[in-house]
C-alpha cells in the first residue's frame, strides 16, 4: 500500500463467522493522523476487486516484525484470534 499516511500495513485472515476468513489490515500510520476503513478503501479501491478489500483496518504501534524485518504474521494472527466482527 502507499498511501501517504500509512508507514506500514499487513493484511491477515481473521475467523469471520459467515465467511469463514476475511482480511483484516494491520496499519501503522503516521503520528497524528487517523484513519478509518473507509479511508483505506477509497484509497485502494480501484487497485484490488473488492472481494479483496479488508473488512477491518485495525490502526497498530508496530507490526512484529523477524530480526531480518519480515512481518511475524503469526504473532499478528495471534493478536486477532479472538476478534469479534461489527454487525
Amino acid at each position: 500500500m502507499d498511501h501517504p499516511d500509512v508507514i506500514e500495513a499487513a493484511v491477515i485472515a481473521v475467523a469471520h463467522p459467515k465467511w469463514d476468513e476475511r482480511p483484516l489490515a494491520a496499519i501503522v500510520v503516521k503520528e497524528g493522523v487517523s484513519l478509518s476503513k473507509e479511508d483505506i478503501h477509497a484509497f485502494i479501491k480501484d487497485k484490488f476487486h473488492k472481494t479483496w478489500l479488508p473488512d477491518a483496518v485495525e490502526t497498530v504501534t508496530e507490526i512484529p516484525k523477524t530480526s531480518t524485518g519480515k512481518f511475524m504474521k503469526k504473532e499478528l494472527r495471534k493478536l486477532y484470534e479472538g476478534w469479534v466482527w461489527e454487525k
